[in-house]
């Protein structure tokens, strides 16, 4: 929906029966990001992101972000937070930046599973969930799944332990040799669908266990370059939107919500 003005999007979004949008706006954007998903009765999740040439810079951008967005007050925030060129100590650093940034504010800071971050595979995650008991996770393991060329069948207590700090779903479906399959509605993507679809089965039973008010999943299949497209034309091969809605549609099924 990059192409589209705010307001569009989010008439578009709640015509089709989402509850919220999950927004990466830029510091320039907030207010009207804030101002669009109120005037349409929609939640909203703002994202967060590092930035600059070393790690001194990325750190300062990072809790500056941390705090401007905080300040929106939405319903949390997705933080995509250090690298994975970043040592131990310095993405630990940046994690405990948002773990004071959300005692400051009360808005509650989740960090994303994502390629390039400090979270790129479920090997490298493990210490930090074992020394950091406050990390809480927006889980999209699809990338995992890349890293890892598999579909981490012989990585179960690494993936338990996300699953058991993971707060938010990101329902994109990865493959071995991709972070985003061509379309998940496609019958040889059955079992990558599935794959993924038990640990958010996962997710959603140890929230309810817990008897968490909400569980919010973001259907975040991505524009073409994440969505393959064809040679020369560049044209994506499926419609990201449908796709999309594909998600949200088949999680409500599985879950009978």
């Amino acid at each position: 929906m990059e192409s589209l003005p705010y307001s569009e999007a989010a008439r578009r979004v709640k015509a089709a029966g989402y509850d919220g949008m999950e927004i990466s706006a830029g510091a320039d954007k907030r207010n009207e990001a804030v101002q669009v998903t109120h005037d349409n009765g929609l939640d909203l999740i703002l994202m967060a992101f590092g930035g600059g040439s070393n790690f001194v810079e990325h750190k300062k951008k990072y809790r500056d972000d941390l705090l401007d967005i905080a300040s929106y007050k939405p319903l949390f925030i997705n933080a995509h937070t250090g690298h994975d060129f970043f040592t131990f100590e310095q993405n630990t650093e940046l994690i405990q930046v948002a773990i004071d940034v959300q005692k400051q504010t009360g808005v509650r800071i989740l960090h994303e599973t994502h390629r390039g971050r400090f979270s790129y595979s479920a090997p490298a995650i493990q210490y930090y969930l074992l020394k950091l008991p406050e990390l809480r996770l927006t889980a999209d393991y699809s990338h995992w799944v890349n890293v890892a060329e598999s579909y981490l069948s012989d990585q179960a207590e690494n993936v338990n332990r996300a699953i058991a700090v993971s707060d938010h779903i990101h329902c994109r479906v990865g493959h071995p040799e991709g972070p985003q399959v061509n379309d998940p509605r496609a019958p040889e993507w059955k079992d990558a669908l599935e794959s993924h679809a038990r640990w958010w089965d996962a997710i959603r039973a140890r929230q309810q266990k817990a008897n968490a008010p909400t569980l919010t999943v973001t259907c975040e299949f991505g524009p073409a370059g994440y969505l393959p497209t064809l040679p020369f034309t560049q044209q994506p091969v499926a419609s990201q939107w449908d796709i999309n809605v594909f998600m949200k549609d088949y999680l409500k099924k599985r879950w009978q919500v």
